[in-house]
């Protein structure tokens, strides 16, 4: 069954975070649940992919709390709690990946050196690379989200140009329609005022032959009362 809110810019996006999420939370607790297997450097390199994994995570769930407010405000309350679960699941893999990051032990395995310290120059080296290519990763994501809402942008303000333009027309066909009834209601009332001047003369006409039939009645009368007088 397809989302409801699926029916406008704001909230496509919305629902296309949501779905990118729930991808990266399932990556994450992959992550999570492997780190626990671990010693040592790989230990470490895992506890550094899930930090970069919860990174996206909480970058996703910023957009959609951005989006959300795109979204008409009678659709707002059946997607709050969508996020307050994604907001909870999350605080969750924090937890879990603080618990994982903080065992020395396992990061640095049974036989710990000062090597392995993490205030080792190589190490903060290491860390910093890391860092950087984290950085440069969020960077990148940043750059296709705002890809993805210019190219929805143009979108809707080409259907927005579309929609002005039929406006437009069916705009010039009412008043194009509005002109022809005023002209046929001109045409009406130069036919009333025909159809009242003829009936106006028939009826002087009437007038006038009952009044010619009238004097050529007394006319005949009055022949008819000398003759025999």
């Amino acid at each position: 069954m397809s989302n409801p809110l699926d029916t406008d810019a704001g909230s496509e996006l919305f629902s296309s975070y949501e779905a990118e999420l729930k991808l990266v939370q399932a990556d994450l607790q992959q992550k999570l649940d492997t780190i626990g297997g671990l010693s040592g450097e790989p230990r470490k390199s895992a506890v550094r992919l899930a930090e970069r994994a919860l990174e996206e995570a909480d970058e996703l769930l910023a957009q959609m709390r951005l989006e959300k407010q795109n979204i008409p405000t009678n659709a707002r309350a059946s997607i709050n709690p969508r996020i307050r679960n994604h907001e909870s699941d999350i605080d969750s893999c924090k937890r879990k990946l603080k618990s994982l990051a903080t065992d020395k032990s396992a990061l640095f395995g049974s036989r710990y050196r000062d090597d392995d310290d993490p205030s080792n120059p190589r190490d903060q080296q290491l860390e910093q690379r890391q860092q950087l290519l984290s950085g440069t990763d969020r960077l990148d994501r940043s750059s296709q989200r705002l890809r993805d809402s210019q190219r929805i942008a143009n979108e809707t303000e080409g259907i927005g140009r579309d929609t002005l333009a039929d406006l437009q027309i069916q705009r010039e066909t009412i008043q194009h329609t509005r002109a022809t009834m005023l002209e046929s209601e001109g045409y009406v009332d130069r036919s009333v005022k025909t159809l009242r001047g003829m009936a106006r003369r028939m009826a002087t006409n009437r007038i006038i032959t009952i009044a010619i039939i009238t004097v050529l009645v007394i006319l005949i009368i009055a022949v008819v009362y000398s003759k025999f007088k």
